[in-house]
């Protein structure tokens, strides 16, 4: 009996062990299970933490690995043409990756992930019809995890894990904790990208502000248009910016060029055909291109753009029409501008067309201003300082009769002589400021001399000092003249180019049967080059006149420069 009671009662035993052995696993399953969950949830709050999208990146890769226990992980962000724009390993160190050299764009297995965006494992990365190998260098891997991350219905890029510690193969929870994880990736990112529009819009504002503040405050247009660029460059990361204004029927002229290569982009005179501006202002809105250099709508001497890569030109718009357009460029090789960082652009170039209106408005006012005190000052020399010499000479004429001396007789001839020529130098200086009244306004050296002066005020960023003596505009004949305006055209050119000055002084002077035209500047002086070729030019315009051309170093600083020519006798 003791036998039989022993077997009744050692199979029992032996169901329980079992039993209990099947509850401790499945309690072990569970606690993995929990410990699992745990983590997702730990790597679903970690990548919410961060609202700066390329720390959200990061910290999507850093938890994906730790999730699924990878060797390696990756983060790839599609742009366009179904490539890769970005890449963000883990797992290899900086000098790997640098001995590796260029990152994936889309090829092989990870485009395949592209092409079909769903998720795939393979326990053996190599078998798979889309593997291409490794480039030199490169870590060896062989399990393969990858899935989607979705921003709304777009896919934004993907997750690549590879070589699951312990050397087996990627499970199918590990594939769903990844989807998973994928799906709280989609929302970080799009909470990261309206935290980055918003920042985004806020420093425009900022900048659209600062900008005002400049309008009401009465700055100068090349200061505006300086801080309007600089601000623009800096919110849309991009090296180079251009402002060119509409000249003419056809015409663009660069007025404004700051960073990389912006000397290539000084007093550019370019046509509208053959021109990313002139494409803009032909569509009337903003445009972009991946590539300035070799695009097709570029077929005036691209070489300008040499170096230069994604590129955006938006027109300067008011209501009174288009006054020209903002050109803003990347180095080669960098991202195109995207269009939440170009929806700006058009009202913030708005403002600079209204900078340029505003100068406009405020240089016709001071022009009738100045007509205005000029029609006066004319008036009471002719109605005051003329008849009061004139009656003067008249007395002294009159009175040389009662005297007997000979040399005082001579004196007081004399006397009426110079009368007579002051008064000539005053009609003169009359004609010159009534100019602006009679038909071909303007028409005069001294007006035309103003005009060249302040034409070159955007390039120079400062008003030059303006002095005029003598009989400018009735003893200068119209070819020499002519030769002058050219002189100094060029003159101010190379002063805006070269001298880095923040002052400058242009003088005009008729005096004993010559004229001296005097440009002299407070910057660094002009190069050697210059002086062998800028000026060589100069220097010929004064010969072929029977003049000479002197360039001499300022002792307190900057460059003088002198052309003189004589005037004919019967000027």
């Amino acid at each position: 009996m003791t036998e039989v009671g022993t077997e009744g009662v050692g199979l029992p035993q032996f169901r329980l062990d079992e039993l209990l052995d099947e509850l401790q696993a499945r309690i072990e399953s569970v606690r993995g299970t929990r410990d699992r969950l745990h983590s997702l949830l730990e790597a679903v709050l970690s990548v919410g933490r961060e609202l700066d999208l390329p720390q959200v990146l990061r910290r999507i890769v850093e938890a994906a690995v730790t999730l699924v226990d990878a060797e390696y992980g990756a983060l790839g962000v599609i742009g366009n043409g179904n490539k890769l724009d970005a890449f963000l390993p883990v797992g290899i160190s900086d000098q790997v990756r640098a001995e590796i050299g260029d990152l994936p764009s889309g090829h092989g297995l990870l485009g395949e992930l592209i092409r079909n965006p769903k998720p795939l494992r393979l326990a053996e990365l190599s078998e798979h019809p889309a593997s291409s190998g490794f480039p030199a260098h490169h870590p060896p891997m062989r399990s393969f995890l990858g899935v989607p991350i979705r921003v709304r219905d777009q896919v934004f890029g993907n997750i690549y894990l590879t070589d699951k510690r312990g050397g087996v193969a990627f499970e199918a929870e590990d594939e769903s904790l990844l989807s998973t994880l994928a799906v709280a990736a989609g929302v970080a990112i799009e909470n990261a990208r309206l935290y980055e529009h918003a920042r985004m819009r806020e420093h425009w504002l900022q900048a659209s502000a600062e900008v005002t503040s400049e309008l009401l405050s009465g700055a100068a247009e090349s200061h505006v248009l300086k801080l309007m660029v600089e601000r623009a460059r800096r919110l849309t990361s991009a090296e180079l910016g251009v402002v060119e204004l509409v000249q003419g029927g056809d015409t663009l002229r660069e007025v404004l060029a700051l960073g990389v290569g912006a000397e290539g982009h000084q007093r550019e005179i370019a046509p509208q055909a053959g021109t990313l501006t002139g494409a803009a202002l032909r569509a009337g809105a903003l445009v972009t291109t991946p590539d300035l250099r070799n695009d097709p709508r570029v077929t005036f001497r691209p070489e300008r753009w040499e170096g230069v890569g994604p590129a955006v030109a938006v027109p300067m718009s008011t209501r009174e029409g288009v006054r020209g357009v903002l050109l803003l460029a990347r180095s080669a090789g960098r991202a195109p501008f995207a269009e939440t960082e170009t929806a700006p652009l058009p009202g913030f170039a708005g403002q600079a067309a209204l900078a340029l209106e505003l100068s406009d408005r405020r240089r016709d006012a001071e022009q009738v201003s100045l007509l205005q005190d000029r029609d006066r000052i004319a008036r009471d020399l002719h109605d005051l300082a003329i008849q009061r010499l004139f009656a003067t000479g008249m007395t002294l004429q009159s009175a040389e009769r009662f005297v007997d001396h000979p040399q005082a007789s001579e004196r007081l001839l004399r006397a009426v002589d110079d009368l007579d020529t002051t008064i000539k130098i005053i009609r003169s200086t009359i004609f010159g400021l009534r100019a602006h009244d009679t038909p071909g306004a303007g028409s005069g050296l001294r007006m035309r001399v103003g005009r060249v002066v302040e034409e070159a005020v955007t390039a120079l960023g400062f008003t030059p000092a303006l002095r005029i003596e003598g009989l400018v505009d009735t003893d200068v004949p119209k070819d020499v003249a002519d030769e002058a305006l050219a002189v100094l055209g060029e003159s101010l050119a190379n002063t805006a180019r070269h001298a880095g000055a923040s002052a400058a002084e242009v003088s005009l002077l008729v005096r004993d049967g010559r004229l001296s035209l005097v440009v002299a500047d407070e910057g660094v002086g002009m190069s050697d080059g210059v002086r062998r070729s800028g000026l060589r030019n100069l220097a010929e315009r004064a010969e072929a006149l029977g003049g000479e051309l002197s360039v001499a170093r300022r002792p307190e600083g900057g460059t003088r420069l002198e052309w003189r020519v004589p005037l004919p006798d019967n000027a």
